[in-house]
């Protein structure tokens, strides 16, 4: 599909929407009316489109994106990247914020073109891109993910970077309990419940909590 096809697609599947918790955001999301939110994986795979994660303002995007519009001293001046960024909810926010550069990665190219779409509709320039970045040397002051450990492979895939790196950069997670978060591996910062649905969640709300990964030392080598 070229740029516009896919912008299209995102346009059609999803609905402008202000998540309750970061009103100031406006978001191209899917709801229970629209197809993408209805579809099957069978009807994705035809499409060539990968599950739609990028289409919902999933807690931790909201905890961080709240939490640094409420703090914007923490981020203004800096250079940021929204690691696996969904719909990039946190980046918007950094950029918002004052953040002196905000680099939003995700390996989807929907994602990525939903998150440039997001960044447009709020006025706000980001860096986006489809490159995977784990083991990247940091070139960032802080790097956000939120909802990054649903899968025991992506944890597994990431976490060892993110401790890496947290050596010379500020590292944090939101994450609403999800199974295979390495708690020990981190300090809690501040903790929230969301408001979420039934349909994604199975819960109406999920207690999110923002923490700081906490660096490796010579002991874990």
């Amino acid at each position: 599909m070229t740029i516009r096809d896919i912008r299209g697609f995102i346009a059609d599947q999803t609905r402008m929407i202000r998540a309750p918790l970061v009103p100031e955001i406006a978001l191209h999301l899917a709801t229970e009316i629209t197809p993408i939110w209805q579809a099957t994986e069978a009807w994705l795979a035809q499409q060539g489109v990968e599950p739609p994660f990028w289409a919902f303002a999933w807690p931790g995007g909201q905890l961080l994106a709240r939490y640094l519009l409420d703090n914007p001293d923490l981020v203004k001046g800096r250079r940021v990247l929204d690691f696996a960024a969904g719909c990039g909810i946190a980046a918007i926010a950094c950029a918002l914020a004052g953040a002196a550069f905000v680099e939003a990665a995700e390996i989807d190219p929907l994602a990525a073109a939903a998150i440039a779409l997001n960044a447009e509709t709020n006025g706000v320039a980001l860096t986006v891109t489809n490159a995977d970045l784990t083991g990247c040397i940091p070139r960032w002051d802080l790097i956000l993910c939120g909802d990054v450990c649903y899968e025991h492979p992506m944890t597994e895939h990431i976490f060892p970077w993110l401790r890496d790196a947290a050596r010379s950069t500020d590292v944090w997670i939101a994450d609403p309990e999800r199974a295979y978060l390495p708690r020990d591996a981190l300090e809690p910062v501040t903790t929230r419940d969301i408001a979420t649905t039934m349909e994604l969640e199975n819960a109406t709300t999920r207690r999110t909590t923002l923490y700081r990964v906490l660096p490796n030392t010579a002991q874990d080598a």
